[in-house]
């Protein structure tokens, strides 16, 4: 088995904070924009068709005997958020579409893309290093950005630096932009409560691994705070994504999401990311009850109930003064890895916030030697 790696920064300890102070901190946790990086279903399985049985055969002087018809059991149906629905659903992408040219970065170009979604036309940012490509093609990673209102979000603003990072190390760079987000097609229902923005995102893989000079077998994924609760899912869902990098990501199981106690105190923000979903969480407590009362529910739509089929490496990382996702998300979903004898790294930085703005060098050098490590020959 692969070594375990884990790191910290100048003193940092990896937090042993208890589960329980997750909370709807969680729910959250995108919600915030701090200045120096601002964060910035599955279709039901068709029932089963009506069985008959033959006709009687009539007497000379009978009325012939109607047909007899079997009342049929019900099919169960998975919910469009459980893991396994998700599985079962087609990601086919489309052709990347240039729709602008946009302004050269250091040694890459850079466009303005779009592609389909379930018939939704989604845009994206797409970088792609310059010069001759490897024999194989470049390497790819898909990236994903935390919450950020969708009516403020634009295509071009917000996370420049890290596109920048990774594309000027030799790696087309596709950043997707949620249905709902800037001119992308769709409502913006939230990742929390509906499946469509991972799948936005599973369909940006098809498409990206259409690229002319793309190389489709090796595929990264890089999830920043909701971002990194996209590519985990996307992680157990598809075995495309050879590795996923994730920052301070809300990646605890559904139940933790929501647990509270009641010495901790009011999240300061209160609004939900979730801004097309209100009222899920809710919803789905009344028709199927809390976790204590149905387990297997919550433990079918949590990506930490499946770490034993996840597709490739992840690496975490974690400020241990975040305010807005606890590091405890982290460090459970690193014990959740490690306990399913999965290989990943761990660091922590000593006091630095959600966007990692006091270490984001540091972090992001460990970040594009992971993915030169698991993605380039």
């Amino acid at each position: 088995m692969t070594p375990l790696r884990v790191g910290t920064d100048f003193g940092g300890r990896r937090p042993k904070l208890p589960l329980a102070v997750l909370g709807l901190i969680l729910l959250a946790a995108c919600a915030r924009s701090l200045p120096a990086a601002p964060e910035t279903g599955g279709t039901p399985i068709a029932a089963a068709s009506t069985p008959t049985f033959p006709p009687a055969t009539p007497t000379p002087s009978a009325t012939p005997t109607e047909t007899a018809t079997a009342t049929p059991s019900p099919t169960p149906t998975l919910h469009p958020m459980m893991i396994e629905a998700m599985r079962q659903q087609g990601y086919p992408g489309s052709e990347l579409t240039v729709e602008a040219t946009l302004e050269p970065g250091t040694n890459y170009s850079r466009y303005y893309v779009s592609y389909l979604s379930e018939g939704l036309k989604i845009y994206a940012l797409l970088t792609v290093p310059n010069g001759a490509p490897p024999a194989a093609g470049w390497p790819v990673i898909l990236f994903n950005h935390g919450y950020i209102p969708p009516d403020q979000y634009r295509t071009t603003q917000r996370y420049v630096n890290y596109v920048g990072r990774l594309a000027e190390s030799g790696y087309i760079v596709l950043r997707p932009d949620y249905r709902g987000h800037d001119q992308s097609e769709g409502e913006a229902t939230g990742a929390y409560g509906s499946p469509g923005y991972v799948v936005d995102v599973l369909n940006a893989v098809a498409a990206a691994q259409r690229w002319p000079n793309a190389d489709p077998e090796r595929i990264g994924m890089w999830g920043h705070s909701m971002g990194g609760y996209i590519t985990l899912r996307a992680m157990v869902i598809t075995q495309t994504i050879k590795a996923g990098v994730i920052w301070a990501g809300v990646v605890a199981p559904y139940p933790n999401l929501f647990a509270r106690s009641s010495t901790e105190p009011t999240p300061q923000v209160t609004n939900t990311p979730d801004p097309g979903g209100r009222g899920w969480r809710g919803r789905w407590i009344e028709q199927l009850g809390p976790p204590e009362e149905d387990p297997a529910f919550w433990s079918a739509i949590s990506a930490n109930s499946y770490l034993a089929e996840i597709s490739g490496p992840v690496q975490l990382h974690h400020g241990t003064a975040d305010e807005s996702v606890p590091p405890a998300a982290s460090q459970s979903l690193y014990d959740g890895l490690r306990a399913a004898g999965q290989t990943v790294e761990f660091y922590t930085y000593e006091g630095d916030n959600h966007n990692l703005a006091g270490f984001f060098t540091t972090a992001m050098n460990r970040t594009i030697e992971f993915f030169d490590r698991y993605l380039k020959p």
